[in-house]
């Protein structure tokens, strides 16, 4: 019997963290891993037709708060996070233009020379028309993480799901670090409560809060798993439901 190719979604919001791009380096870009992450965002691009936006993260190169425990003021600081993540998505913009995929970057900072100004509407025609749209610089705003950002951007853009993509080979939210505790259970779905009352390392309160507030779906999944976003997109159980 032929596969199904038929999406369950036709819009994602994916949020990719900064240490997804380190691979095992643990710092700075690793191109192999990057380019792995891109085929998956190609396939789903090209032979299911969703439309996808990614949310960069900034921490395999610069994490505000590690700055701010440094001596660094906070704003300060969660500024310096922001502009990793623009490098991280002009990373990411590059090696999606090399495999024929149309990008946009756009930046809650103003930055003309290299990145669009976010600006909601142009971000959803792109997408329309079949562009990724890569959302950098977080909200603009120092003490938001990049996981405010994608609940944000996610709803605005009117996305069906959010995506929260790991990159720690754990593939979804479990009752304990499955891997320091051996009888650690996967979690296969979860209430916005449940994560809130539970102090669950899903996303932060912030982002759990906007998207419980919007009826927005998040499904937390291993993001280098072979297959897994693919998989998820045409509806099968992979990772974690929180809704």
């Amino acid at each position: 019997m032929a596969e199904l190719t038929v999406p369950k979604y036709k819009r994602v919001l994916l949020k990719l963290s900064g240490e997804a791009f380190a691979g095992d380096k643990g710092f700075g870009i690793d191109g192999g891993v990057v380019s792995r992450i891109a085929d998956d965002i190609v396939e789903a691009r090209n032979e299911l037709g969703v439309e996808i936006a990614v949310v960069v993260g900034g921490g395999n190169i610069w994490r505000g708060m590690t700055g701010a425990e440094s001596g660094l003021d906070r704003a300060q600081a969660d500024y310096m996070g922001m502009l990793a993540t623009v490098m991280n998505a002009l990373g990411l913009q590059d090696i999606l233009e090399q495999k024929g995929v149309p990008t946009r970057v756009q930046s809650a900072i103003s930055m003309p020379q290299v990145a669009e100004t976010y600006i909601r509407r142009k971000a959803i025609r792109h997408m329309e028309k079949d562009r990724v749209v890569i959302f950098a610089a977080g909200t603009g705003n120092p003490f938001f993480t990049t996981d405010t950002t994608a609940a944000l951007r996610a709803v605005e853009i009117e996305a069906e799901v959010l995506l929260k993509g790991t990159h720690g080979g754990v593939d979804g939210t479990y009752t304990a670090d499955p891997k320091v505790d051996p009888t650690a259970e996967k979690i296969e779905s979860l209430s916005y409560l449940e994560v809130l009352n539970k102090n669950l390392r899903v996303m932060d309160s912030t982002a759990i809060a906007h998207c419980r507030e919007n009826d927005m779906p998040i499904i937390v999944f291993d993001l280098l798993g072979s297959g897994n976003l693919r998989s998820l997109l045409l509806g099968n159980s992979v990772g974690t439901l929180v809704s």
